[in-house]
């Protein structure tokens, strides 16, 4: 059922008093000594099977293999969508983005989804003591609905009005402008006199772009991202100045974690919670130099080892700081893999016998299994055993589950489809979700039950839709739908009751 307006405007005045009335109960992990910090690293376009935990041997990630023997490696973990915003907008509400309209891959210059003042992950962790801080790609819009984004300006709202209280992000996708850093609540580095206009409808200022200029590209686009050139790239939208905070796409990685590790080290006498959503390894893809060649598949293979890179950069903290132990540690990716996304990188020449989504079918922006089903590692020394869990579970069960680590209890209005599978999350139980709906592109949407999946149909050729079961066919090449009609007719009936027609 959607959260109606009038409940989110409700819950925007009483959620505060409702977490500060201390309703939920302390979950026994957290009852009589310090919870633990939260560090969750959000990979992007990172497929199932991209790193060696899962098989991967064409990109060296000797950093994730060291966590996976320390961590409870999941084989059924999930994204809730198979695109970023939407799966960005699940994780921290517990709300499926196709529930609400407007929660599409969003341009760069959209306004904030996420209504302030509604519970979310990063608000049910600060009203229990943590300090919360995003570090990394956003994409979830900044500012009102009604005014176009000033980025000379007060950017608000954003992340620090839905619970978090440090930000430092890339406002949208780095394929897309503004090119520029957001630090609280302003353009880090921006020289007044230099100002930033943008704009996604038609052409601004006299700055070369990749359709008229294709000899100044240092990547070339294979398709779409012709048009303002930042950095010898062509990009998505029209930017005019902000030369001084323009990101150099080499040293993003770097800055991303040396600010995630800053977090760390000024909050490492309390609880924290730290969401580090990395670029890599999205498109476009230009590694540091001291990656470039890492791999045997080219750049896409080069910005997994830089991932993995920013992923050892977060753990060697948490060791030099003697939080290891008392840190809770999340490594998973916002959607499935896509190879050719727009940019000429050679990483379909080099692709070699590489299988990025592992033995799933389809990748980003598809409803197979491979544009959900991602890697996650999950590490608390001493409290998970380390091992293998084919447990489902979603990252729209995070807000529910993390609050009950901390020893609150997540709204169940604010995040209608979230369920506490802590335990889990934790390795107790190899039981997790019963069911599951994921999203493909746009509000395409299947339902998995157990090893079944029912993907209804999308034009007249499949006139109910298509049944796998994933045991027996991983790569959902087999359409059982004729063989059991009455489990068709009642995945189907189900769909519909869980979008509440």
């Amino acid at each position: 059922m959607r959260t109606s307006p009038r409940v989110v405007v409700a819950l925007a005045f009483i959620g505060p008093l409702i977490w500060g009335m201390g309703i939920a109960r302390a979950s026994e992990e957290g009852a009589g000594e310090r919870p633990p910090s939260i560090v969750l690293i959000y990979a992007d376009d990172l497929g199932y099977g991209d790193i060696g935990p899962y098989g991967a041997a064409r990109a060296p990630t000797p950093h994730l293999d060291k966590l996976a023997a320390e961590s409870l490696r999941f084989t059924d973990a999930h994204s809730a969508a198979a695109t970023c915003t939407p799966s960005r907008y699940a994780l921290l509400t517990g709300e499926y983005a196709w529930r609400k309209p407007g929660t599409g891959i969003l341009p760069g210059d959209a306004a904030l989804i996420i209504e302030p003042g509604r519970p979310t992950l990063p608000s049910a962790l600060r009203d229990a003591g943590y300090a919360t801080g995003v570090v990394g790609k956003w994409h979830l819009g900044l500012g009102e609905g009604t005014e176009k984004i000033d980025w000379n300006g007060k950017l608000a709202p954003g992340p620090l009005e839905i619970g978090f209280d440090h930000c430092f992000i890339i406002p949208a996708t780095v394929d897309r402008v503004p090119c520029v850093y957001v630090e609280g609540h302003h353009v880090a580095g921006l020289d007044p006199a230099d100002p930033i206009f943008v704009d996604y409808k038609r052409k601004i200022g006299d700055e070369p772009t990749g359709r008229e200029n294709p000899e100044l590209l240092k990547t070339k686009s294979s398709r779409g991202h012709d048009q303002t050139i930042v950095n010898g790239i062509g990009r998505i939208g029209w930017m005019e100045g902000g030369h001084a905070a323009r990101w150099s796409d080499e040293d993003i990685a770097d800055a991303l974690a040396s600010k995630a590790v800053a977090f760390i080290e000024q909050n490492q006498k309390r609880p924290f919670f730290l969401y580090l959503a990395t670029h890599d390894v999205h498109v476009p893809r230009v590694p540091h130099p001291r990656f470039v060649g890492r791999s045997a598949m080219g750049p896409r293979g080069d910005v997994i080892a830089e991932f993995d890179d920013t992923v050892g950069q977060v753990l060697e903290a948490l060791d030099r700081l003697n939080l290891a132990d008392d840190t809770l540690v999340i490594v998973t990716s916002d959607n499935g893999p896509v190879v050719d996304d727009g940019y000429q990188d050679q990483s379909l020449a080099l692709l070699g016998d590489h299988r990025p989504a592992g033995p799933w079918r389809g990748g980003k922006y598809t409803v197979f299994e491979g544009g959900t089903r991602t890697p996650m590692l999950i590490r608390w020394p001493g409290r998970i055993a380390p091992g293998v869990s084919d447990a489902l579970v979603c990252q729209v069960d995070f807000p529910a589950s993390l609050a009950s680590l901390a020893g609150r209890e997540f709204p169940k209005e604010a995040g209608p489809d979230g369920r506490n599978v802590l335990d889990a999350l934790l390795g107790k139980t190899k039981q997790g979700r019963e069911e599951l709906v994921v999203q493909g592109g746009g509000v395409n949407i299947a339902l998995r039950q157990g090893p079944w999946k029912f993907i209804p149909a999308r034009n007249a050729k499949q006139p109910a839709g298509a049944l796998h079961n994933l045991d027996d066919d991983p790569a959902e090449t087999r359409d059982l739908a004729a063989d059991h009609p009455n489990r068709v007719a009642a995945m189907w009936n189900r769909l519909n009751e869980i979008r509440g027609r």
